[in-house]
């Protein structure tokens, strides 16, 4: 257990709230009573599988053993966990389910039961009574790939009432093995923005959350790393949709403020990859940039060379500093080390070479959710100021 969580563990046991009892999980379905949340973090499961012989639930990489009831019902409580979103499954015999109790989220590469674990004394990501913004599903054609794509978008809570108002607009990416629709659910996107607006802390703004995957007719997907084949990630085609499909598409659409002062873009893990990738090339086009658990120090190929990266665009620092109005880096304090090791030496280099930047670490948070929504939160202030 990461040791800023014992403090967190304690600072959650809410007054009034026996021990005993528990709530059902924000993150499960409608009238689903378990999950069940327990004041101390703890959690209990239950699953009806009568004619299973072992049922397990798999939760932040540790499998749990449940008991059989007599009518057929499975059940366990386990112990405390950390605060934030975690995706689990249930184990019926050899085979991996969703919980029928919980909302389903794409991450890893398929959908995944997940649940949220409440943090105390924190209420940035949830419904307020303010004014709320829209997520709309928003379908363009791709040229680049010949193919229809589909990207949400945030607009601002006054976007539909101030038609003569026009919106910079921030491209939020998600990670590997999640889509488009990572940002708008785990990420609760809306409500960290809509707060952060309702409380004049941010700018209002559109945000644009694209599926960060595309491949042209014909074009075969990079092959996963294996022997002899190393780590790498192949952005090229990605990139093109959204500085050729993308942009026109989402300035022809929305009111947009359409020069680069007021185009911003960011990612986490992939997306920052993707992040940097695209805007260093792109700077015409970007002039706010933000990784979060994702950076250009991230990846093989040995130590990161600011001077020559990106086709040098960083070896002039004082050139850089004048025309990019942001570089944002965050990182989790318990992310993994080759993860962490990467984005600290990024921001190093950067410091070595004399580019402006903000470097922010979420504490006691791992590549999870927790840090990236910390992130935005730290983030999207600083934005189109």
């Amino acid at each position: 257990m990461r040791l800023p969580v014992l403090a967190l563990l304690a600072a959650s046991l809410c007054a009034g709230q026996a021990a005993e009892e528990g709530k059902p999980a924000s993150s499960n379905i409608m009238n689903a009573e378990y999950p069940k949340v327990f004041a101390d973090l703890s959690v209990a499961f239950r699953l009806k599988a009568p004619e299973a012989q072992k049922v397990q639930v798999d939760i932040m990489a540790k499998k749990y053993d449940m008991t059989k009831g007599a009518d057929g019902v499975w059940t366990v409580k386990i112990p405390p966990q950390v605060v934030g979103f975690h995706y689990y499954q249930f184990w019926v015999d050899v085979v991996s389910v969703p919980d029928p109790g919980s909302d389903t989220f794409f991450g890893v590469g398929r959908q995944f039961s997940g649940i949220e674990i409440p943090e105390a004394g924190v209420d940035y990501d949830v419904v307020k009574d303010v004014s709320h913004g829209q997520v709309r599903n928003f379908r363009y054609y791709s040229k680049t790939v010949s193919a229809w794509r589909r990207a949400f978008v945030y607009t601002p809570p006054d976007y539909d009432n101030n038609l003569k108002a026009r919106y910079p607009v921030l491209y939020l990416q998600h990670g590997s093995g999640e889509d488009e629709t990572g940002w708008p659910k785990q990420g609760r996107v809306d409500l960290i923005l809509d707060n952060l607006i309702a409380g004049k802390q941010a700018v209002p703004m559109i945000i644009v959350m694209d599926k960060g995957y595309a491949m042209k007719p014909g074009e075969q997907p990079p092959q996963p790393p294996g022997p002899g084949r190393p780590f790498r990630f192949v952005f090229t085609t990605f990139e093109e949709v959204v500085t050729n499909d993308l942009i026109p598409a989402i300035d022809s659409t929305f009111r947009t403020l359409t020069d680069r002062e007021h185009r911003a873009m960011a990612g986490l893990s992939m997306g920052g990859m993707q992040t940097f990738q695209i805007t260093m090339a792109h700077l015409d086009k970007f002039a706010w940039i933000g990784g979060f658990s994702g950076s250009g120090g991230i990846g093989p190929g040995g130590p990161f060379d600011a001077k020559t990266a990106y086709n040098g665009v960083l070896a002039d620092s004082a050139a850089f500093n004048k025309n990019v109005k942001l570089v944002w880096i965050g990182i989790g304090t318990e992310e993994p080390e080759m993860m962490y090791k990467g984005v600290h030496a990024f921001h190093e280099a950067l410091t070595q070479v004399g580019i402006k930047h903000v470097y922010w670490e979420s504490p006691g948070t791992a590549h999870e959710w927790l840090t990236w929504r910390r992130d935005l939160h730290e983030f999207a202030p600083l934005l189109f100021r």
